[in-house]
């Protein structure tokens, strides 16, 4: 099998997922269940398809190299693309059949807009009660928010307490990367499906599984929430650069401009090497850094000495300089960056995709790795491109397809 007829685990062959999904956290959850080997079919809106393969024409999302739009492409490998309109009779016929044939039923749409539509639980387990549902939300499936939309970026971000948690004293809150919490949303949600399979193989129950955005942020930041909870302010104190309780573990800039990033959490262990092996050997046996009291109750002096030995040499030269150390540090890398690097490489982790126009691309698959596969996926499938397969398979006749597309049901 060739790099572009696409590698994948086979962990969950023989699984069906349908997805009946939109955007990125749902969906990136059949992503990463496809690249373990899943069937995964998409429902799409007959008119247009998922509305996130808009976002590159509206500008919001760079189209690349060959047209690629990689919001549409990172949650959307491997998969099948169906295109239907559950507002029509024939539509709600045509998720009941997939339905009826799926291991797994995921969507995101809003409680409201499921039963409108004709998907919420009731619905899909009257078609198989033996199904897997999950549902992706905002604010999970309970209480006054359930029914409020919500992204990434209000849910997680800043609901969740991230951006709280990742923005210094004083400063403007930090902004998030596109999908931040979507991806790893995703990844979670498929962890769940694992799960409930795995349940339903032992005990012949299926599952209601539910993951949220908001939960995803609560966990992400947990530390920081028990230690508030335990705090009279109820708020975790925020250093300064100069204020961080061990100089060991932050970041430093190098001559050019870029930053070699520490993180030796005994500083006991290391203090002596590290000093020795970045040019402060003179700190070793200096009384005021003997113990960690000392260290501690002088680390702004320690910072401002650390700051100015990485300032005076570049980037290459610190990363010759470190090689010995002991103790964990990196280079802090760009996006661009991550493809080259050697460890990326060798574990396969940022494979080379071929997209359904031929155009070859660097995407990361998922992070989890079974009997060391390599995975590469296949690109994204194009809005309704599998729509005949797809019911073929289900056990549609040529003349019910023909007939669901006369009736606008299907594309």
């Amino acid at each position: 099998m060739t790099e572009s007829e696409g590698v994948v685990n086979d962990v969950l062959a023989g699984v069906k997922v349908l997805e009946v999904a939109a955007w990125t956290f749902v969906p990136a959850a059949g992503a990463v269940l496809a690249e373990w080997g899943a069937e995964v079919v998409k429902l799409e809106p007959r008119e247009g398809g998922d509305p996130q393969r808009g976002l590159s024409s509206l500008g919001f999302v760079p189209t690349g190299r060959g047209g690629i739009n990689p919001m549409t492409e990172l949650p959307n490998r491997g998969k099948k693309s169906i295109g239907v309109d559950l507002r029509t009779p024939g539509g709600r016929e045509v998720v009941r059949e997939l339905a009826a044939r799926s291991d797994v039923f995921l969507t995101n749409y809003l409680p409201s807009m499921r039963a409108r539509l004709g998907i919420d639980l009731e619905d899909i387990r009257a078609a198989n009660p033996s199904i897997i549902y999950v549902r992706g939300s905002a604010h999970g499936s309970r209480g006054p928010d359930a029914d409020r939309p919500g992204y990434d970026g209000v849910s997680y971000w800043s609901r969740g307490g991230i951006a709280h948690a990742l923005t210094g004293p004083g400063d403007e809150p930090v902004s998030p990367r596109p999908a931040f919490g979507d991806v790893m949303g995703g990844l979670t949600i498929a962890g769940g499906v694992a799960a409930a399979l795995y349940k339903r193989a032992t005990t012949g129950r299926p599952s209601v599984v539910d993951v949220s955005l908001v939960a995803l942020g609560a966990w992400n930041i947990g530390p920081d929430i028990v230690t508030a909870g335990l705090m009279e302010s109820r708020e975790v104190r925020k250093t300064s650069r100069a204020d961080r309780p061990n100089p060991l573990v932050g970041n430093y800039r190098t001559k050019d401009g870029r930053h070699i990033t520490l993180m030796m959490l005994q500083m006991g262990r290391y203090f002596a090497e590290a000093m020795r092996v970045i040019g402060l050997p003179e700190f070793v046996d200096d009384e005021r850094f003997g113990t960690d009291a000392d260290r501690y109750r002088n680390r702004a002096l320690i910072v401002t000495a650390m700051d100015e030995v990485f300032a005076g040499r570049t980037l290459e030269e610190w990363t010759t300089a470190l090689s010995g150390l002991s103790g964990a540090w990196s280079v802090l890398q760009s996006p661009g960056e991550i493809v080259d690097d050697p460890a990326v490489r060798a574990n396969g982790y940022v494979p080379t995709v071929t997209a359904v126009n031929g155009t070859e691309f660097a995407m990361p698959v998922n992070p989890v790795q079974f009997d060391e596969v390599q995975v590469v996926p296949t690109g994204a499938p194009e809005h309704g491109q599998h729509t005949e397969e797809i019911l073929l398979a289900a056990g549609l006749s040529w003349e019910q397809i023909a007939a669901h597309k006369e009736q606008g049901a299907i594309l």
